[in-house]
């Protein structure tokens, strides 16, 4: 891990890069604040020790110009005027931690533990939610300005929202989209994939069941319109739901109330319901296996996710966007695509649309050398 060291006393900042490098940390110094914020803009550092009084720029405004650069390093604040007020005012701005000189090792180190755990867990929450709610929308082409549009003015509400769109577009990140960006979004967010549930558990999955209801229920189970109650239920590829479990999923949007499997007791829930599929639902209601009077429940707003090939100009933000995180997930080398390869890789066409883009470049950053060029596209995807 990397310490940077702000302080205009060349003594102080030396002395204790020395103590820091023996303990085995890579060090560096600024000798004030202008510099030591253009060297945190440049470099990565886990832990930034920086003084209070010092001339040109403050350790005050030093804290400042480092939130305003979204610098997420744990900064420690030092002084040799430290008082109560102080050290509240450093916390406040977003300091991890303040210390009053003279410095005591035993003190620093503990800090420096302190601050490593903190980063660390920032970090990791921040991978969880990614993980958890996907990725930021990426592109800037008129129909995902469209998309963000419809995000930005539907989210707040309680609607219901049908997300249509081919295999591999991103429905399932519009809908989480949806979530966040809702007063629901600290309450839970359930997704359900109707196509891999087999037709007779999905009622047992989505409305729950009684201990013994059938032979394998062993127990009672809260199906998945009780676990989002308060939040958001994302029901994935809806048009292959069968027509029981529709009927019982038009209840509940009317009634706002469900009985589980093996039960006649009713049980309240409060939840907004997403609902997306690839197929033509009115074709599928023309052959009588989706109901019509589900589809205009669900379908009070519709969000149409575009083919990748018909959002074509997106391909390079999106190729540089999925170099970044596969990089960042594997750890390997980040490489740059030469013009004439992303050229090959705009002119494809993208059956497999958004998935398939993804798992081609991490094929590329596999298998290509220390650039990806128009060869390693001609050779492994072409």
């Amino acid at each position: 891990m990397k310490i940077l060291i702000i302080d205009d006393e060349r003594s102080i900042r030396n002395s204790l890069k020395e103590i820091l490098a023996d303990e085995g940390y890579d060090v560096d110094v600024a000798e004030n604040g202008v510099t030591g914020c253009e060297m945190a803009d440049k470099e990565k550092y886990g832990v930034i020790f920086c003084d209070i009084k010092m001339p040109q720029m403050d350790g005050m405004e030093v804290l400042d110009k480092l939130a305003q650069m979204g610098v997420d390093s744990a900064v420690v604040m030092i002084s040799g005027h430290g008082d109560i007020d102080t050290a509240v005012e450093c916390i406040k701005k977003g300091a991890f931690d303040f210390i009053q000189k003279p410095l005591d090792l035993n003190r620093i180190l503990i800090t420096i533990k302190n601050a490593t755990e903190k980063v660390s867990l920032v970090k990791e929450t921040r991978i969880l939610k990614k993980k958890v709610y996907g990725q930021e929308m990426v592109g800037e082409s008129a129909p995902m300005k469209h998309i963000r549009e419809m995000i930005d003015k539907v989210a707040p509400t309680d609607a219901r929202v049908l997300i249509i769109g081919s295999n591999g577009t991103g429905k399932e990140l519009v809908a989480r989209n949806l979530h966040q960006k809702s007063g629901r979004s600290s309450a839970p967010y359930i997704e359900v994939n109707c196509a891999a549930i087999p037709s007779e558990l999905i009622e047992s999955e989505l409305f729950g069941h009684e201990k013994g209801a059938f032979t394998s229920a062993i127990k009672q189970h809260k199906g998945k319109f009780e676990q989002a109650d308060g939040g958001t239920l994302f029901l994935d590829e809806i048009g292959d739901m069968s027509l029981a479990a529709q009927a019982k999923v038009l209840r509940v949007l009317q009634e706002k109330k469900l009985s589980r499997v093996g039960s006649d007791k009713d049980i309240m829930v409060d939840v907004r319901v997403l609902a997306a599929t690839n197929k033509n639902l009115k074709e599928e209601i023309a052959a009588n296996r989706f109901r019509e009077d589900l589809y205009h429940r669900l379908s009070v707003i519709v969000i149409n996710v575009p083919a990748l090939d018909d959002r074509k100009d997106d391909i390079p933000l999106l190729v540089d966007h999925f170099i970044g995180q596969i990089c960042a997930e594997t750890g390997m080398q980040r490489r740059e695509i030469d013009p004439d390869a992303m050229q090959l890789l705009v002119d494809k066409s993208w059956t497999g649309n958004i998935r398939e883009l993804r798992n081609v470049v991490e094929r590329l950053l596999i298998l290509s050398g220390s650039r990806i060029t128009a060869a390693d596209v001609k050779a492994y995807v072409l």
